[in-house]
């Protein structure tokens, strides 16, 4: 089986993480996408990132509905820091039957010639990038294991969510309704 790989601390996941991914699946070859949870990225602050598995958790229940989606918690259980070229590596061990892609936005792709191993990872995995309204700086852009997908570019951050929730603003139609009564129940972000 094909599956996209859609990695993120989903801090909390969004509408915008949700419609990406269903672009994904309209516009590849692949039959399911799995968002891999991960644990920390060093580029964000810690301070207002909730515990992994309460946003696995989250992750869970904003895809309940969608036969497609699946969540990942394996860089929960790898040695930090994680490395996406590690993770990749595990998948491919434990699970030798399914080719896996990686999602991404351009914007990481301007910079996946910095990523560990990215010429490991551009070997043995496709590439599927959605614009976020960057110019296409990179050469990568015409690597033939790099698919443009064509997804709505909508200006929605994790960020904001949680900006919202601690000024006391609704949050509906940012995310799914039972995950915003499940981050309402739990005070998430407050």
């Amino acid at each position: 089986m094909n599956i996209a790989l859609f990695f993120g601390s989903f801090n909390p996941i969004h509408h915008g993480h949700l419609m990406v991914a269903q672009a994904v699946l309209n516009q590849s070859e692949c039959q399911e996408l799995w968002f891999v949870v991960s644990p920390q990225n060093p580029f964000k602050k810690q301070a207002s990132l909730l515990h992994a598995f309460d946003r696995l958790d989250m992750v869970e229940r904003a895809i309940a509905d969608h036969f497609q989606f699946k969540s990942c918690d394996l860089e929960l259980h790898l040695p930090q820091p994680s490395y996406t070229v590690h993770t990749l590596y595990q998948l491919r061990e434990r699970y030798p039957q399914h080719h896996f892609s990686l999602v991404m936005g351009g914007d990481n792709l301007e910079h996946f010639h910095q990523w560990k191993n990215y010429e490991d990872i551009l070997e043995h995995h496709e590439i599927l990038v959605y614009p976020r309204g960057e110019q296409a700086k990179s050469s990568l852009w015409e690597h033939p294991k790099v698919q443009r997908i064509q997804a709505p570019f909508v200006h929605l951050s994790a960020t904001y969510v949680r900006d919202c929730i601690r000024q006391g603003q609704s949050i509906r139609y940012l995310v799914p309704e039972a995950l915003a009564q499940f981050i309402e129940a739990k005070k998430f972000y407050l």
